[in-house]
C-alpha cells in the first residue's frame, strides 16, 4: 500500500504527460495516498553554456515552468484533484532530481512516462531507465 507517490512528467513532451498524470492519480486514489508531481528544468549553470545566462533567466524558467506544472495538472486531472497535489519544480538533472525528490518525501512509488527511445538513449540510457535502476522504491513506468 503506497501512502505517498511520486509523478515524473516532462512539460516538455505534452504526448506523453496526460497518461502518466492519469495513471498516478489513479493509483493514488486506491490507495488514499498524497500525489507530488515533480518536472525538472535543467541547470545551465554548471556548463561553458551557463555563462552566457544570467541568474534571472533560470528563475523565470523555474517560475514559467510551476505555472505550466500547475496548469497541466488542472486540465489533466480537474481542479479539484488539483489543489491536493503537491506541485514540485526542480533544477538539475531529471532523474537525479527524481530521485532525490522520491527519497526525501518518503515515496513508495514513482510513476514515469516511457517514450520511444532514439539512438542516443541506447548509448546513454532515457531518464525514467535510470530511475529504475537506481530508485529504492517501486517505480510504474507508463508506455
Amino acid at each position: 500500500m503506497s501512502t505517498s507517490i511520486l509523478c515524473a512528467v516532462d512539460i516538455s513532451q505534452p504526448e506523453i504527460n496526460n497518461r502518466v498524470l492519469e495513471t498516478a492519480a489513479k493509483l493514488a486514489a486506491l490507495d488514499g495516498a498524497r500525489l507530488d508531481v515533480i518536472t525538472v528544468v535543467p541547470d545551465y549553470g554548471m556548463s561553458i553554456v551557463g555563462s552566457y545566462f544570467q541568474q534571472s533567466h533560470h528563475d523565470e524558467a523555474v517560475k514559467e515552468a510551476g505555472k505550466t506544472l500547475n496548469s497541466l495538472v488542472e486540465t489533466v486531472l480537474g481542479e479539484e484533484v488539483n489543489k491536493n497535489v503537491r506541485h514540485v519544480v526542480a533544477t538539475g538533472s531529471a532523474y537525479e532530481q527524481i530521485l532525490n525528490t522520491a527519497k526525501k518525501a518518503k515515496t513508495d512509488l514513482i510513476v514515469v512516462g516511457s517514450h520511444k527511445p532514439e539512438l542516443a538513449d541506447y548509448l546513454l540510457g532515457p531518464n525514467a531507465a535510470r530511475v529504475v535502476r537506481h530508485s529504492t522504491c517501486s517505480v510504474y513506468v507508463v508506455r
